[in-house]
């Protein structure tokens, strides 16, 4: 394992350029297939972002309404123990 590893980081420090890119894009010319590429690219962060977002907006939303309801509670409580007054 650590010799697949050790012959893994070699090929990546001393190998040449053409290691690290695709065949489209190694030495290719400005073609419609690479601006396709980089818009699927854009596509998914995209994508991505906006599922991120929904979820931290779900969860500020659930933090929100926890907020609220304890907020409730804590009024409806305090009424109690004033005997039934209301709070002003």
């Amino acid at each position: 394992m650590i010799r697949v590893f050790a012959i893994a980081v070699a090929v990546m420090i001393f190998g040449s350029s053409s290691v690290f890119s695709c065949p489209v894009c190694f030495g290719a010319e400005e073609t419609s297939m690479i601006d396709a590429s980089r818009i699927g690219i854009l596509v998914l962060l995209i994508v991505t972002f906006a599922v991120q977002g929904a979820f931290v907006g779900f969860f500020l939303y659930l933090r929100k309404r926890a907020k609220l309801i304890a907020d409730i509670d804590l009024e409806n409580e305090w009424s109690e123990l004033q005997g039934g007054a209301t709070r002003t």
